[in-house]
């Protein structure tokens, strides 16, 4: 018997103009997440994140920075299918689909927070301030987070 694994939780950095998360919650239904072309980010799609764990969605590049609200995966990793498609931003002529290089996993809207929590707010709270993203220099769209730091995000946020 197999015991089940405890659900993970992660930030996800979007662009608010590219895709935000009003645009998950007005897809009604699972979206893929792709494009993402970091071997670390790629990894921890690949090997760690599973349906059912939860996403903070943080809006980068905006101003001001910071998370939005929570997705949840519903489709492990497969093959991110852009890397195939001549003519697209995500396009990788070295990937091969007999062995891919890039991975996609699906994503769902779970809620919109009341307040927007600001990359400040994160900074000022003390369980969210040892949160990763707010490591000077780090530019990895796909984090891991502790269960304390995604409860205060929760908080924050006004979402529980």
């Amino acid at each position: 018997m197999t015991a089940s694994r405890a659900a993970r939780r992660w930030l996800f950095k979007s662009e608010p103009e590219t895709f935000s998360l009003a645009d998950l919650a007005r897809a009604k239904k699972p979206v893929p997440w792709d494009g993402v072309r970091n071997y670390q980010a790629r990894n921890f799609l690949r090997d760690d994140a599973a349906p059912g764990d939860l996403v903070l969605f943080y809006h980068s590049s905006a101003e001001p920075p910071g998370v939005a609200g929570v997705a949840e995966i519903v489709r492990a990793g497969y093959p991110d299918p852009t890397q195939f498609r001549k003519g697209h931003d995500g396009f990788d002529p070295g990937s091969q689909p007999d062995a891919p290089r890039w991975i996609a996993v699906d994503l769902k809207h779970r809620a919109t927070f009341p307040t927007f929590v600001t990359r400040d707010a994160l900074a000022a709270d003390p369980s969210a301030k040892t949160m990763d993203v707010l490591r000077r220099g780090n530019r990895l769209s796909i984090q891991p987070v502790t269960p304390a730091q995604f409860d205060a995000v929760l908080r924050l946020g006004g979402a529980g």
